[in-house]
């Protein structure tokens, strides 16, 4: 089956790309050519406008919550993945904290399972402990063979060092990086972000410093034992520092932002929305002034979106008990576009390595090419595409976002790969099969 994305304009930051206005011929799934195409090269071909659009390689979301096995009411392995290709994701890594743990292979060839029939890309993320109780590693060279990325305890921290250094030199066998959820559970019995907004709220908060004192420890532990640890949705002022400063020092350092943590303060908890309340909180404007620097100087590698889905009866709740979290497939390009790129915060390219490359490179994924006979792996953007949040047509089963009727600009319209396309609300199948 031959396909033309004709008029398209190409961009491959890794690999220093950039074309205008030119057509990328697609055979059976394959990249055949990129340029001016001859008659003979389209003859019988499926023909897509794309004009004014911008194709990427794929977009990759490093950290997101499929819930299967365990919590199917919330979401699935499918209807997530539905959800990520809606919104431009070509891959993800989904997280460990499902019912039960991603700790043995049988849920990781399950997942994988799952997911083997679909356009997206799923790579298990592996719980760091067993049952992520912090209290004995998992067993990591059997999760790793069976196809897992990296090792988090997601929605705690490991729960003591001598735990977190043991599974730093486990996972230093396989450079699988320490995914850390940062946060000192002692200090995080609360609703919010501790300061004037949880005071005059009455609700109970969470201290900065409680992200901040796991941050140090990680980095510290890291160190010593010459592990890569990945800071996962970073959200206070001093954390980025943090990180900046163990950078400075050639410590294996990565971190990561969600498009929440850089839009929305806890001014937003005002009206008592539940779809307000993660885990980490929001927090200041003090702290998404500092994540933006961190993010144009490097210092934060990606944007993920800590997809997390939740049941409407469970986040109609008293704001305190309501679980924390939000779905955040649908939104992530259009409001990195609209805070980041439209703001003039990243350029385009910088935005595609923060959205597809540095989630890769992470996770020792091979990055798309452009070039002849390799498998098409491509997001297709329209940077100039403007659309209101409705959270009633998104492909998630869940429904909690804050974003709902938000105004936005840019969007992905289409994403290719393993011989299948997504366009226009539809699967194209470009095996010919």
């Amino acid at each position: 089956m031959k396909v033309v994305l004709k008029n398209v304009d190409v961009i491959h930051p890794e690999d220093k790309i950039n074309l205008k206005g030119v057509s990328v011929l697609l055979n059976d799934g394959l990249i055949s050519k990129i340029g001016e195409l001859s008659k003979i090269d389209i003859e019988g071909s499926k023909e897509f406008d794309f004009s004014g659009k911008i194709l990427v390689p794929g977009l990759f979301d490093m950290h997101v919550h499929l819930r299967e096995p365990g919590r199917e009411d919330e979401e699935t392995v499918i209807t997530g993945c539905n959800s990520a290709a809606s919104g431009g994701f070509t891959g993800v890594a989904c997280m460990p904290n499902t019912e039960p743990a991603i700790d043995t292979a049988e849920v990781v060839k399950f997942i994988k399972e799952q997911a083997s029939n679909h356009l997206v890309d799923v790579y298990p993320v592996a719980a760091a402990s067993l049952g992520r109780k912090g209290e004995i590693i998992s067993p990591m060279a059997e999760l790793v063979d069976a196809g897992v990325v990296a090792f988090s305890d997601d929605g705690v921290a490991i729960k003591n060092s001598s735990v977190l250094r043991t599974a730093f030199e486990y996972a230093n066998m396989f450079n699988a990086p320490i995914i850390e959820h940062c946060e000192d559970e002692s200090l995080a019995d609360g609703a919010m972000n501790e300061g004037i907004n949880s005071t005059l709220l009455g609700l109970p908060a969470i201290p900065s410093v409680a992200e901040d004192i796991i941050v140090s420890r990680d980095i510290l532990m890291a160190e010593y034992t010459g592990g890569r640890i990945h800071i996962a949705h970073i959200s206070t002022k001093n954390s980025v520092n943090l990180v900046r400063e163990a950078k400075k020092k050639g410590i294996k350092v990565t971190a990561e932002v969600t498009p929440h943590h850089f839009t929305l303060t806890d001014d937003a908890l005002k009206s008592y929305d539940t779809n307000m309340k993660m885990n980490p909180p929001l927090r200041t404007q003090e702290d998404i002034d500092a994540i933006i620097k961190g993010l144009k100087d490097g210092t934060i590698d990606c944007i993920a979106s800590d997809h997390a889905p939740h049941s409407l009866e469970e986040k109609e709740s008293e704001f305190q008990y309501a679980p924390n979290g939000i779905v955040g497939f649908e939104t992530t390009v259009g409001i990195s576009f609209s805070e980041l790129l439209n703001k003039n915060k990243l350029s385009l390219e910088e935005l595609i390595k923060k959205l597809s490359i540095n989630p890769r490179k992470i996770l020792n994924l091979p990055i798309p090419k452009f070039e002849a006979g390799e498998l098409a792996n491509f997001t297709i953007l329209d940077p100039n595409f403007v659309w209101t949040v409705d959270l009633s047509k998104f492909k998630c089963k869940s429904k909690n976002s804050p974003f709902d009727k938000r105004l936005l600009t840019g969007k992905a319209v289409a994403v290719i790969n393993r011989k299948k396309m997504f366009f226009d609300d539809r699967w194209t199948d470009l095996s010919g099969a």
